[in-house]
């Protein structure tokens, strides 16, 4: 019964959307390619070729995935990139450019460099080395050098012109840096930690933009302090208000950084992507999304109980994932990724639209 109310829910979502464009007399804006940046959020199996400890391909990760594998993602089947290159028609799902069998298909038509465990800070990423999201911008040079071979220099840069970009990161930075490490904490409080993360991204914003990219989407924090792991290694079961407010706060600069960044870059479009509020929305009322559990995760609470549990059951897995927002202790379930990608759609669909009624 469960099963079937939210896919009544979802398939409602999707209805009123494509209402909504029908009502304008418009159709989906047109992205040639999809390209992701980030961390666990949103990587789709990059860490796979990567020597870290964090990765997540074995099972009981990708139970819910096609043909049940265990892709790399951080989840029990797809994730917002997937749903996101979907709903807009580019394709099912978004490949790892790490992956050595890569068709010329998929670089075309976009690929991830998101890395498990990345953040904006590069001493984050350093700590479970794995790709920072600056270094993921190296990779993206070799991916245009590909392209380049692939279709040539001029239809290579009309791709890069037109493709949607995503950016997700800045959680690890503060679970698995700020708050666990003295390092940071002896050299920013709060509030300059969260000015020198954003100026990385603007560093990131001005380099993807150098490189040609033009329309991106960078999506905020989630409520940290109601993430399962950071509760319970309180040990607590109620949300840390103060990581929380960490998180606002930190949004609300994001919010006006990225205004300001696209005013001094001649016709890009940097949009931002309001995770927070859904997320907390799902939390505070389960119910609504037919979730029966929204604290703890579908598979235990610690992420990376990862390489022991290969060959170990540490902890049960739940019978119906769909009932859960979140899979592990960190990241969501891919019921939960489905409805935060339908929420990205209905909020920056209009602001795309308004792109191309413009041009």
């Amino acid at each position: 019964m469960a099963t079937i109310k939210s896919s009544i829910m979802i398939i409602l979502m999707i209805s009123i959307i494509n209402f909504s464009l029908s009502k304008a007399n418009t159709t989906l804006p047109k992205f040639p390619a999809i390209l992701i940046f980030g961390d666990s959020t949103v990587d789709t199996g990059n860490n796979n070729y990567v020597t870290t400890w964090v990765k997540c391909n074995f099972r009981p990760y990708g139970k819910d995935f096609p043909n049940h594998i265990p892709t790399g993602r951080f989840s029990n089947g797809k994730l917002i990139p997937d749903f996101i290159a979907s709903l807009f028609g580019i394709k099912e799902t978004v490949p790892p450019f790490m992956d050595p069998n890569l068709s010329d298909n998929e670089i075309v038509t976009g690929v991830n460099f998101a890395s498990s465990g990345a953040g904006y800070d590069e001493s984050t990423s350093l700590t479970s080395n794995v790709v920072s999201v600056q270094k993921q911008v190296g990779l993206f040079k070799d991916y245009i050098a590909r392209l380049e071979r692939i279709v040539g220099q001029a239809k290579a840069k009309e791709i890069l012109n037109g493709a949607l970009v995503i950016i997700s990161s800045g959680t690890n930075d503060w679970t698995f840096n700020f708050y666990d490490i003295p390092l940071r904490r002896l050299m920013f409080n709060v509030d300059q930690y969260q000015d020198f993360l954003l100026t990385e991204i603007r560093k990131i914003l001005l380099d993807l933009y150098n490189l040609g990219l033009r329309k991106v989407v960078v999506a905020g924090l989630p409520p940290i302090g109601c993430l399962p792991v950071e509760m319970i290694k309180k040990f607590g079961s109620a949300c840390m208000d103060n990581e929380n407010s960490d998180s606002e706060g930190f949004n609300v600069k994001l919010q006006k950084l990225l205004p300001d960044v696209e005013s001094m870059l001649p016709e890009s479009h940097i949009f931002y992507a309001n995770i927070y509020d859904p997320l907390k929305d799902m939390m505070d009322n389960p119910q609504k999304y037919d979730f029966v559990d929204s604290r703890k995760g579908c598979c235990g609470y610690i992420p990376f109980q990862i390489q022991y549990a290969q060959d170990h059951v540490i902890s049960p897995v739940c019978r119906n994932s769909s009932q859960y927002l979140f899979w592990d202790g960190v990241h969501p379930t891919e019921a939960a990724y489905r409805y935060l990608s339908l929420s990205i759609q209905k909020d920056i669909l209009p602001k795309f639209m308004n792109i191309t009624s413009n041009l």
